[in-house]
């Protein structure tokens, strides 16, 4: 394949992280699908990550960088009008690929009966301290994303029992992209957004791959200055309600009490609880799941539910990646 006919376009936003953008980049030019084209955008004026770029020797390569910092969807919507491939994939940053990723993802793609797939994979989701492969469930067959995305399976694994998405595990048509480009000046919720909204399209489909190792590194540390470790509950009470036309009423109730009650608590504001009670009740039908889950998110600090769940964590292994399947996972033998 010729360098100016690329199978994937691979998108990555950056803007003042040189010391980070430079592994998701090296992570992505290591694909064993060699025919990508990699297009970093600056979100806005930065001198740092454009010298350290300079750096890197590779023709797959291309910068753009925007006159203003706008946020990650001006960035994201930015490099899909630049892309010059049908299919498309987002890495963040601070996250990684595995080197088959996208191999495994376009082989998955190109074998759809579905003319705008949204293919996705399994992560490493790693914390300063653990690994987890997530998520443990994908989308089952009949089931609505926006109860995959928010309703909890079981109370016996509160972490695992939603689905995930999230951006550096996509790959989806460009078409797609340019049809429904990333929501503007949205400060949480952009994957889960951007895939609600495009699930309502024609010919769109989520399929994950059919391998079960996880093909991404998703760096979840708290110290990152990542959005989605911020807790503005007031926020994701809004959007929740602009958006409850796309997720079913389970959902919706789901999704005030666990998840944004959960940004609540961990900002201490417990005035939250009755009016997001009240609101899941009156648009939405809790389960007694949600209603048992919201009653520990209410009752129990966050540091004591983290600490419990780390010791069930360590005792069961739930979720957790083994050091085997990590080896695997780089695809070395273990010595």
């Amino acid at each position: 394949m010729e360098l100016g006919h690329p199978l994937v376009s691979v998108i990555i936003p950056t803007f003042k992280r040189p010391h980070l953008v430079g592994r998701a980049i090296q992570s992505a030019l290591k694909q064993t699908l060699g025919a990508i084209e990699v297009i970093v955008v600056i979100d806005g004026p930065d001198e740092a990550t454009l010298q350290m770029l300079e750096t890197i020797r590779d023709p797959r390569l291309q910068v753009r960088t925007l006159g203003q910092h706008g946020g990650a969807s001006d960035a994201r919507n930015a490099g899909v009008t630049e892309a010059r491939s049908r299919w498309i994939a987002f890495l963040d940053d601070d996250d990684e690929w595995f080197p088959q990723k996208l191999e495994v993802q376009l082989r998955t793609a190109q074998g759809s009966h579905h003319l705008h797939p949204i293919i996705l994979c399994r992560v490493v989701a790693r914390t300063q301290s653990e690994e987890f492969v997530w998520p443990q469930f994908t989308l089952r067959a009949g089931e609505t994303l926006s109860e995959y995305l928010f309703c909890l399976k079981s109370l016996k694994r509160p972490l695992f029992g939603k689905g995930l998405i999230q951006t550096s595990m996509i790959l989806t048509t460009k078409e797609l992209l340019q049809t429904l480009p990333f929501t503007c000046n949205l400060a949480r919720h952009l994957d889960t957004d951007w895939v609600l909204r495009a699930c309502k399209q024609k010919g769109v489909s989520i399929e994950f791959v059919s391998e079960p190792k996880p093909l991404v590194i998703w760096h979840i540390e708290s110290s990152g200055g990542r959005i989605s470790t911020h807790h503005d509950w007031r926020f994701s009470f809004s959007w929740g309600q602009t958006n409850r036309h796309l997720m079913t009423p389970r959902a919706f109730a789901s999704f005030l009490m666990i998840e944004v009650s959960g940004h609540a608590a961990e900002a201490g504001d417990w005035r939250a609880f009755w009016p997001l009670l009240r609101e899941a009740c009156r648009h939405g039908k809790p389960s007694i799941t949600d209603l048992l889950a919201y009653l520990i998110i209410c009752l129990i600090p966050p540091s004591v539910r983290r600490q419990t769940f780390n010791f069930f964590c360590r005792i069961f292994h739930l979720g957790r990646l083994k050091h085997t399947e990590w080896v695997d996972c780089q695809g070395r033998e273990e010595k």
